[in-house]
């Protein structure tokens, strides 16, 4: 059974399925990282790869920029391709003056001003957490292919804040006590789905530009500079 954003069969999905935003990133992963991999989505162009990490099936799927794109893709893996895990990948912003370029984030909890949960289910819901037992694989995994790995809340935004007139205001409406590593568009829904779905989720970001420092990462680098955290997704990924 397709979706209209998703042609693939359900059995072209596997149960792990792991999420950058860029359709091109996805394609990167698959070619660089997967064997006897397939496309089994196209459609919008939003691409999805299926094939074997070490072994295990894995699927590498786009899901678009913002919670209400991110939003579509993993509610329709969740509810109609019987998904139970997904590792988003993607960039964030620093929000702490000791993170640089590519230093990976591991979100613990994310807080949202967006109505993604009000509109989709009712609940005055801005706060929510990630899965413990995936975050815990994650941070193993990190440990034992010695990856620096910064764990700690984050926000998920409507807005792409470089481009906030005064970012101040907003970080003067975060909670008192929340204290965000970084700042990323996606996380709160893809962890809503999940809470709503009873299903698994995590969130990895790689730094590409910091409040803090005159470092905006260039397309190349972002390419060559995220493979770090592409391989602890996927070696986290066959230990589920």
């Amino acid at each position: 059974m397709s979706t209209p954003h998703n042609e693939a069969n359900p059995e072209d999905i596997a149960k792990t399925v792991i999420m950058p935003g860029d359709p091109l990133r996805a394609k990167y992963i698959a070619e660089n990282f997967l064997d006897d991999y397939k496309l089994v989505n196209s459609v919008r162009g939003m691409y999805a790869y299926t094939g074997q990490y070490k072994g295990t099936k894995i699927t590498i799927m786009a899901h678009g920029m913002g919670m209400a794109s991110i939003g579509i893709y993993s509610y329709e893996l969740y509810n109609f391709y019987n998904v139970e895990n997904i590792i988003r990948i993607g960039s964030c912003g620093a929000y702490v003056p000791e993170l640089n370029l590519f230093d990976i984030v591991l979100s613990e909890s994310v807080f949202s001003e967006s109505n993604y949960a009000l509109t989709y289910n009712n609940e005055d819901c801005h706060i929510i957490d990630s899965d413990t037992q995936l975050n815990d694989i994650i941070k193993e995994t990190a440990m034992s292919n010695d990856i620096n790995l910064y764990k700690g809340n984050t926000v998920c935004l409507d807005f792409f804040d470089p481009y906030m007139p005064d970012m101040s205001k907003f970080l003067k409406r975060i909670p008192e006590g929340f204290n965000p590593l970084s700042g990323e568009m996606e996380a709160f829904a893809l962890f809503y789905n999940a809470k709503v779905a009873n299903k698994k989720a995590a969130c990895l970001m790689s730094v590409v530009d910091s409040h803090f420092k005159q470092q905006i990462a260039t397309t190349e680098e972002r390419e060559s500079g995220l493979n770090n955290m592409i391989k602890l997704a996927l070696e986290s990924a066959i230990k589920i």
